[in-house]
């Protein structure tokens, strides 16, 4: 894999399309651009990107339909929506579909950036973050940071969304301690929290979901005004098996 990864930029905006590519490739990254469904899907199939910047409105459909397919046909795939700045309830199913992040238009594409290498190096896809070979293993769980897998020990694999690994990955690095949304946005997303963002609680409810159809305990607990808190013992092994 390239230091830079591979961008694609879905937006039915020209100008969009163009500014965004040629600033991102000055940063060093390879970009290709799609107008529309028809060609973000001949793109991801023949050009295999790292991460897809996504407008949710394009003319031959939904951004939110594209993201649903996308992640069901490719799961390890980055994505980050785009949405205008008012569809707060786009963004909340954005990431209850899988989205790992979304940014609101108008955007300054500097934070764009910041967005995409945080999120090409929390899934191994630069050079300047190499994968840990530390496996964590809780309540019949194993998790697989080089893999950015979790098994059950069932034999069962966990479907799970790059956004939802890395909201569990932070938690099994720091068992036992309370951490504020905005820690949690700040460790996964690189960001401070607005007000109005939704984002780590949807994560919160879709991990404890997925990994409360194998067991029956409270992996997460809830701090009324003071965030979330992973009550399981976690144990580690490091360098592999």
């Amino acid at each position: 894999m390239n230091g830079s990864g591979h961008i694609l930029i879905v937006d039915d905006d020209r100008e969009i399309r163009s500014l965004l590519s040629r600033y991102l490739a000055e940063q060093g990254m390879r970009v290709s651009v799609a107008a529309d469904r028809k060609e973000c899907e001949a793109m991801v199939a023949t050009g295999k990107p790292d991460l897809v910047v996504l407008d949710v409105m394009l003319p031959d459909g939904s951004g939110l339909d594209i993201c649903r397919m996308l992640r069901e046909r490719q799961p390890s795939l980055a994505i980050i929506l785009l949405t205008a700045l008012k569809e707060d309830v786009d963004r909340i199913i954005g990431l209850e579909i899988g989205a790992d992040d979304y940014l609101g238009k108008p955007f300054n594409p500097r934070e764009l950036l910041a967005r995409i290498k945080a999120i090409l190096r929390r899934t191994g896809q630069t050079a300047e973050s190499p994968p840990s070979a530390r496996l964590y293993f809780f309540e019949g769980f194993e998790a697989d940071p080089a893999l950015r897998m979790v098994r059950h020990e069932s034999g069962a694999q966990l479907d799970l969304t790059g956004a939802e690994f890395d909201l569990l990955q932070v938690f099994l690095e720091r068992p036992g301690r309370l951490l504020s949304r905005d820690q949690l946005l700040d460790l996964t997303q690189g960001r401070n929290r607005d007000p109005m963002d939704r984002s780590i609680d949807v994560l919160i409810s879709r991990l404890r979901r997925k990994l409360n159809e194998h067991t029956e305990a409270m992996i997460f607990k809830t701090v009324r005004n003071g965030g979330y808190q992973l009550t399981v013992t976690v144990r580690t092994l490091a360098g592999g098996r």
